[in-house]
């Protein structure tokens, strides 16, 4: 693989379900990669734990390239109950998930972060909807949000097929707002081919996610999570893509699924590093 993806692998904070940031910066050692994308939510949650995280990652040379927030509420039983329940969409939880992620930005530009990702929920197909307008609106409010504090908000892909959210992001019409673009997500939601979803996006990405997995073979069900390189997405291709499409940002290594992360990490780690230049 080329030394320059390599050099921009991070890992997940939140892959290696750490209780205290002395556990991160454990695992993180272990597996052996400097970079980490970490989440807010326990710094904003558990600020007597999770406050001294930067300070310790700096002292211990581990780089925090990015943020992750969770919007509240969010179910994902199922297909059905995170489409009712994720993101910003539903009207019940969004002041609360508003007052959070006002904390939320506050913690980024503290912590000299440029980048933060989140799922925004799904976004709705039909773009004359009130549902489609008030999602719009509300994605603006956030990124107008991050862009007086100088940060980058990106949408994790997965939840709709790339068309939808590239005309989203056209109708947004925010400068600071793109991608975080997982490839494994096209997969496991069932929407379409990761490759050509990667080109249909390539111009608004902000960072990748480095998972894998096998779709499913029932309509309307989760496809599965497996560990890079033993499921369907063609990482060579992938790679291949990014080059072409001269992405400078991060490759984070995220593992959701099973219980040996740790070891699961380092395996696509390795794998990515074996992959032909």
């Amino acid at each position: 693989m080329s030394s320059h993806f390599l050099n921009r692998l991070a890992v997940c904070s939140w892959s290696l379900q750490p209780k205290s940031p002395e556990e991160l910066v454990d695992a993180v050692q272990q597996i052996g990669v400097k970079c980490v994308q970490i989440a807010l939510d326990p710094i904003r949650e558990n600020p007597e734990v999770w406050g001294k995280a930067k300070e310790l990652c700096n002292s211990k040379g581990i780089i925090l390239v990015s943020g992750m927030f969770g919007p509240i509420g969010e179910d994902y039983t199922t297909m059905e109950s995170i489409k009712r329940t994720g993101g910003v969409v539903p009207d019940g939880t969004w002041p609360d998930n508003w007052k959070n992620i006002q904390t939320i930005a506050d913690l980024a530009k503290n912590m000299n972060m440029r980048l933060v990702t989140f799922h925004a929920g799904f976004l709705p197909h039909d773009h004359n909807s009130p549902a489609f307008k008030k999602l719009v609106s509300r994605i603006g409010q956030i990124a107008d949000l991050f862009k007086r504090k100088g940060l980058e908000l990106a949408f994790e892909t997965g939840q709709e097929d790339a068309d939808d959210l590239e005309l989203f992001l056209i109708q947004l019409n925010r400068p600071n707002v793109g991608v975080n673009f997982d490839p494994a997500n096209m997969i496991l939601y069932d929407r379409g081919d990761p490759i050509d979803a990667l080109h249909t996006l390539g111009k608004r990405l902000k960072q990748v996610h480095i998972k894998d997995g096998i779709r499913t073979k029932k309509t309307g069900e989760w496809g599965q999570e497996v560990p890079v390189g033993t499921g369907e997405v063609d990482w060579k291709a992938f790679f291949h893509a990014l080059d072409e499409l001269r992405f400078s940002g991060f490759c984070c290594i995220e593992r959701e699924a099973g219980n040996q992360r740790i070891q699961d990490i380092k395996t696509a780690r390795d794998f990515i590093a074996k992959l032909p230049a």
